[in-house]
């Protein structure tokens, strides 16, 4: 199985080298990169070994698990109630991701306390971190946010009746709920890597419409896997070879930088993170120069899954969240990104350089700094495939038909 993935991956590089070599002259690299993409159906990108699907009657903690488990962020749910005969779009609900059921848990769950009320601080707190209104809208989070977590606050929750009895499917309409807009196999690849870059998704499902199922689901992991597959091919090295600087990298600077102090509750984190639209955050150092590790969405399973290991901290920091999973990871999974450390380069660097250590260690997101260690930075998956296509004039039309919020001042 190994062995036919590398080979379709192999495959696809070289379908774009025999298609670089035919375009026409006049045409500059990028235009020629469309080009080839534009020529390729999405059915020839490998397939996702997992497949894995939620049902619709599955509880919260079922989809937390089964999530957990298969170590993935995200997966389609399945309407038990659609007929056998349903077309795609009526058997699938929609894609339920880790963080939205974490972060929604929180919105409406109550910690254990004699008036039964969310103290203020959390509340504030939780209703930040899904872009709802707050009278506290303005406040800094401080200890007591912190402290209101602590102990076995995670631990009541996820032993709690409401938590074991809410169905996936109780919370479909929420805007937590990744949009759900599907390709079909015959879309080329240049649709794909545009989604995935310019229009912000983080997978996309391929359906078979004969089927009327998900046949392949792809993310921006896949393809960076894809291209550092395809490292010593002609059109691959001609763009490849280029550093992190010529090509616009990286486009958040360090005072577009979002960041979270240390000494901050880890909750601050996660509200930046919807607040800001974010999928993760560095945290800093008192000076807010240096980075000592980073925190991003996909980080909230470990408040569902091991509530059990910040028992010993009184509050949970920025930095006693890191500390604690960095302890949990080495005791039950050897070989977790978070493991790595910070992880650092420099504009002066290729962006094959950069697709390779993100491949290898299979992380979403790396920091640019300078020669003294200070940020100046940050480079995301979407980043490195928006420099690779471009959206031609009108190329979209009427595709989206409302299912999809637009990127500002976009053409479509």
């Amino acid at each position: 199985m190994a062995n036919l993935q590398l080979e379709r991956e192999t495959s696809i590089g070289m379908q774009v080298e025999d298609l670089w070599d035919v375009q026409e002259s006049k045409l500059n690299p990028t235009q020629k990169l469309n080009a080839c993409f534009e020529n390729i159906p999405v059915s020839a990108f490998p397939h996702t070994p997992q497949g894995i699907e939620i049902k619709s009657d599955a509880s919260l903690a079922e989809a937390v698990q089964i999530l957990a488990q298969n170590k993935i962020l995200s997966a389609p749910v399945v309407n038990v109630d659609a007929p056998e005969d349903a077309s795609w779009i009526d058997r699938y609900l929609g894609i339920v991701e880790f963080a939205g059921i974490a972060v929604w848990i929180l919105q409406q769950s109550e910690p254990p306390s004699p008036t039964n009320h969310l103290p203020t601080g959390a509340e504030s707190a939780v209703a930040s971190a899904n872009g709802m209104p707050s009278s506290a809208e303005l406040r800094t989070l401080g200890s007591e946010d912190a402290s209101i977590t602590a102990g076995d606050f995670f631990e009541a929750l996820t032993s709690s009746e409401f938590y074991k009895k809410t169905k996936v499917r109780d919370i479909s309409g929420s805007f937590r709920w990744a949009p759900f807009l599907a390709l079909q196999q015959s879309n080329s690849f240049l649709t794909m890597l545009l989604l995935l870059s310019k229009y912000k998704m983080k997978s996309i499902p391929i359906v078979d419409l004969g089927a009327g199922n998900i046949n392949n689901i792809i993310t921006q992991s896949a393809v960076i896997h894809m291209l550092a597959e395809c490292t010593g091919l002609q059109w691959f090295e001609s763009w490849g070879t280029k550093k992190l600087s010529e090509i616009g990298l990286p486009t958040i600077s360090r005072n577009q930088l979002v960041t979270v102090h240390e000494d901050e509750p880890v909750l601050q984190a996660f509200r930046l993170m919807r607040k800001k639209r974010v999928g993760g955050v560095p945290v800093v150092t008192g000076d807010g120069k240096k980075a000592i590790g980073n925190i991003s969405l996909r980080d909230v399973q470990f408040l569902l899954t091991a509530p059990e290991i910040y028992h010993d901290y009184r509050l949970i920091t920025a930095k006693n969240f890191l500390l604690a999973v960095k302890n949990y990871l080495e005791k039950h999974d050897t070989r977790s990104p978070m493991l790595s450390g910070m992880i650092t380069c420099k504009t002066d660097e290729t962006i094959k350089e950069l697709i390779q250590m993100l491949d290898s260690l299979k992380i979403q997101r790396v920091y640019v700094v300078d020669d003294d260690g200070n940020l100046e930075g940050t480079i995301t998956l979407r980043d490195i495939i928006s420099r690779l296509v471009y959206e031609p004039l009108g190329y979209f039309g009427d595709f989206f038909d409302g299912v999809l919020p637009l990127p500002e001042n976009c053409r479509v």
